[in-house]
């Protein structure tokens, strides 16, 4: 990926867009620019019931939304801007650390260095070769290189599918997106020159459709099990520790499957719909595609080195969570696998390896220089790591609960498919502000009490409200997947966005239904 076609300015931009475009990308970009500082002092001289830290907060969440909306300035800007408002206006809580040490303390979690093993060994990938050897390989399947319809279900499958498997959606993501854009190396040609558009590579909606499936086919698969998603196992452990009801991971298997199946089939129709590549059929891909990989020759050593640090994390990616299905989550294999190899070390462990492992040794050449791996999408890190913080910070200063209980009461919801209904809908929409994590640290805490206190059980909506932490599909910090797209280029914000809103309903509604539905099905309820 080149982290310089990630966050380009309009100016930037100006030979891939139309005269229109241009016009409405002033126009948002410039109402946003003025609009964000006035709705923040708005927000924060209007007598809200809030506490002085609560209003600060959330008129900065006002003034980011409307700026990540716009795109006034670079998005991982706005990120850490955000931040930077957090420490000014003193948002944290917490007495006994400062209000910086918590606010950049979010730099530390461990799935801030799953993106930077990952983006590393995707630029090793891109550096050898070897993703366009991967996406040859991918076209040349039977039913997939011919058309931009078999790329893109093809790709929402083996997506999902990894979901299956245990590899987490983050870590499917990051597997993939080498290879895609390997793949759009290799068909953008083709797509423009039968489509007859003077679109720019980065800009074709096969490319924006491809993306998109692969991010949102490997979060939609990450439901399948409780391991696919860290969002999963924080959800469980709230409705253990909270409720007493212990959910098998078979019993979680059976409930999640004909959801995420559903899901998939909603996913490949309000992609494509939306974002309907410029053609279907693509001729001649098969006769270029044999003969680029007969051109190809025998693997490099830089290619061999790349595919062993792949495979490497692929293994241990997967590895824990296999014994924890194979031994038992609670067993201690499982316990100091999970502890020691979690994704974070994997990535970076895998990572190091390119600068190990030599391509000429008397030369002393390796896979990956550090000027090489310096490239990756660096605004993209700090995008996700400024997500974290917001998304704590909604938890610790109280906001979320006052927001969740001033909604219930509001809304006055007091039976289970109400409560269900809301434990979804808030679970997506604060997902999209932030991480998936943090929603559903935010979300299932509150709605088990608020249910209880109604007298009905907590573990349908509970449940429901860990389903939708794992959508959040309209933002780039919405969940790692999105972000780690978003850094191709290929995806401009306003397609995200679109396509999110719409599969977030129908999403919604397939969570309602289908949890409601299975949980009484299995027994969980």
């Amino acid at each position: 990926m080149d982290a310089r076609a990630t966050y380009r300015t309009l100016d930037e931009q100006r030979e891939v867009l139309t005269a229109g475009e241009q016009r409405f990308e002033r126009a948002r970009q410039s109402i946003g620019l003025f609009l964000g500082p006035i709705a923040l002092f708005a927000m924060l001289l209007a007598p809200l019931p809030l506490e002085p830290n609560q209003k600060s907060l959330a008129a900065i969440f006002v003034f980011v939304m409307i700026y990540w909306l716009t795109e006034a300035i670079p998005i991982p800007v706005t990120a850490i801007l955000a931040l930077a408002l957090c420490v000014f206006f003193q948002v944290p809580a917490d007495k006994e650390k400062s209000a910086s040490a918590v606010v950049f303390g979010s730099f530390t979690s461990s799935t801030i260095f799953l993106f930077m093993g990952a983006f590393i060994i995707a630029k090793a990938m891109s550096r050898h070769g070897l993703d366009r050897r991967f996406a040859l390989w991918v076209l040349s399947l039977p039913g997939v290189g011919g058309s931009t319809y078999g790329v893109i279900v093809g790709f929402g499958l083996i997506a999902m599918c990894h979901g299956f498997v245990g590899i987490s959606n983050t870590a499917t993501t990051a597997m993939l997106l080498p290879i895609g854009l390997g793949m759009m190396g290799t068909l953008g040609r083709f797509v423009k020159e039968q489509s007859g558009t003077d679109t720019d590579t980065s800009r074709l909606k096969f490319g924006t459709c491809l993306m998109l499936m692969i991010a949102y086919g490997a979060s939609v698969g990450g439901l399948t099990t409780p391991i696919g998603s860290p969002p999963n196992l924080i959800g469980l452990g709230f409705i253990e520790k909270q409720t007493g009801n212990k959910i098998s991971f078979f019993e979680w298997v059976i409930t999640a499957l004909p959801i995420v199946l559903l899901m998939f089939v909603a996913l490949c129709v309000i992609l494509i719909l939306l974002n309907r590549p410029e053609v279907g059929k693509i001729s001649g891909v098969r006769e270029y595609v044999a003969e680029e990989r007969n051109e190809l020759g025998p693997w490099s050593r830089g290619e061999k080195n790349t595919m062993f640090v792949f495979v490497f994390a692929v293994f241990f990616w997967f590895f824990p969570g296999f014994m924890s299905l194979v031994a038992g989550e609670d067993s201690h294999i499982a316990t100091v696998l999970g502890e020691r190899l979690d994704e974070g070390v994997v990535a970076i462990l895998g990572a190091a390896l390119l600068f190990f492992l030599p391509t000429n040794w008397k030369e002393r050449q390796f896979t990956l220089t550090w000027n090489q791996a310096a490239q990756i999408d660096w605004g993209t890190i700090l995008l996700f790591g400024s997500g974290i913080t917001l998304g704590s910070l909604l938890s610790s200063t109280g906001l979320a609960k006052t927001i969740g209980e001033a909604v219930a009461e509001g809304l006055g919801v007091t039976s289970l498919l109400s409560l269900t209904i809301l434990a979804t809908v808030v679970a997506i929409l604060i997902s999209e502000t932030t991480s998936n994590t943090a929603s559903v640290g935010i979300v299932v805490p509150i709605i088990i009490p608020i249910a209880v206190a109604a007298g009905v059980s907590p573990v349908i909506p509970a449940l429901a409200a860990v389903f939708g932490a794992s959508y959040g599909f309209m933002l780039p910090v919405s969940t790692p997947p999105n972000a780690i797209v978003y850094g191709s280029g290929m995806v401009p914000i306003t397609k995200m966005v679109r396509s999110g809103i719409v599969f977030d309903i129908i999403g919604a509604a397939l969570i309602v239904a289908g949890v409601t539905i299975m949980a009484h099905l299995v027994g969980i309820a």
